[in-house]
């Protein structure tokens, strides 16, 4: 299943790209960052894709149970990529936000936009070792 990583602004300090490449190498490909400058309209015509809005507000998971929600919707049959979005500085607007499939919360605290695409990226390939019994450290 393709998934997105969207973001409404860019990846414009090195180190959080380089973080981020890093992951998506590791990932083989599977995950696709996306640089955009309006999130609803990117989303404005895609159809079978899952929506997960990042949001304070949202549903915070462990690690163990957001490897499970991704192998969910994966499985479920209907959808053929899932995107997570990611509001720029002013957070997502209540249209992105009525569009989503699944409110999730990586954390209590506010993160720097680049910050929640390296943190995310981390968490999906660690999601992934977790689904694929890999190791990786806990």
């Amino acid at each position: 299943m393709n998934i997105k990583v969207v973001l409404e602004g860019k990846l414009k300090e090195s180190f959080y790209l380089k973080g981020a490449l890093e992951y998506q190498k590791r990932l083989l490909g599977r995950v696709e960052i996306v640089e955009t400058s309006n999130i609803e309209d990117y989303i404005k015509n895609k159809q079978n894709a899952f929506i997960i809005t990042m949001e304070i507000e949202g549903k915070q998971l462990s690690s163990v149970d957001f490897a499970h929600k991704l192998k969910e919707i994966e499985q479920d049959g209907y959808y053929n990529e899932i995107m997570f979005l990611i509001g720029g500085a002013e957070g997502l607007s209540q249209n992105v936000r009525n569009k989503s499939d699944f409110k999730f919360s990586m954390s209590k605290l506010t993160f720097l936009h680049q910050e929640a695409v390296l943190i995310l990226m981390e968490q999906i390939y660690r999601a992934y070792k977790i689904l694929n019994n890999e190791p990786y450290h806990k």
